[in-house]
């Protein structure tokens, strides 16, 4: 493989890359979003500055992609944090659990997103949409909702999904020192919300040392949404560079 051919590709194996060079556009993805309420002590002590955290709210969340160019369908789950950067309000992404290899890789490497495998799963039970997170064989995160009891805005609905996102990225050098190390932005773009409801809803965190989701405690449920839509992810941009400590 010529020098030329090498440059050209963005991850290995270089014969068989671990994820599709594509801009995804996701069709039909479905969110149960649960804000939440908890410690903001806890918050600080896990939200990197120059983030603020102002309210101690949590946003705990599933998504089921129903379709995904390049990847597929698969399921996600995590929380995000309610922060403020240079004025502007957003959310930090503490936390991410999938169980799709190619999306939790090009999540980390050519973006920042916080991924890591789990088996999170979306699906009515009774009258009840249920989200559950899995790590390993042990349930970490379980979350109901009544299915489809009051339509929300279409507005308010794309409103709570657009907000911008903030992620920590960092690359280490070859001695185990950090050789990128940024806080980078990005947005949901290019939104179709299909359905959006309301109602009520619960949120059961359980303790693991691995998947630490119980770290910021459910103290109270603030509110729920459960949205259809299709959506892209905007590429990210750095905001502050913590090894040069300036702001861009």
């Amino acid at each position: 493989m010529k020098i030329d051919e090498v440059r050209q590709h963005v991850t290995t194996p270089l014969t068989a890359p671990a994820f599709a060079p594509v801009v995804p556009r996701f069709t039909n993805r479905e969110y149960l979003n649960i804000v939440y309420r908890t410690d903001a002590d806890a918050l600080r002590a896990v939200v990197p500055e120059p983030l603020q955290v102002e309210e101690p709210l949590v946003r705990f969340e599933v998504m089921k992609m129903g379709d995904v160019s390049g990847y597929g369908p698969y399921t996600e789950s995590g929380q995000a944090i309610e922060v403020t950067f240079d004025g502007e309000r957003g959310e930090y992404l503490h936390a991410m659990y999938l169980d799709n290899f190619p999306a939790t890789a090009s999540g980390r490497e050519v973006s920042a997103y916080p991924k890591t495998v789990g088996s999170p799963s979306l699906y009515v039970d009774n009258g009840v949409l249920v989200g559950t997170l899995d790590y390993g064989t042990l349930r970490v995160a379980t979350a109901t909702m009544g299915y489809k009891h009051h339509e929300l805005d279409v507005r308010e609905a794309e409103k709570q999904i657009t907000v911008p996102t903030f992620m920590f990225k960092t690359i280490p050098d070859y001695d185990g020192t950090p050789r990128v190390q940024e806080l980078v932005r990005t947005e949901i773009t290019d939104v179709v919300v299909k359905e959006a409801y309301t109602g009520p809803a619960r949120l059961q965190l359980f303790q693991h040392v691995l998947a630490p989701l119980a770290d910021l405690p459910v103290l109270e449920v603030v509110s729920a949404s459960h949205i259809l839509t299709d959506l892209t992810l905007a590429p990210v941009k750095p905001v502050f560079d913590y090894l040069k400590e300036t702001q861009s």
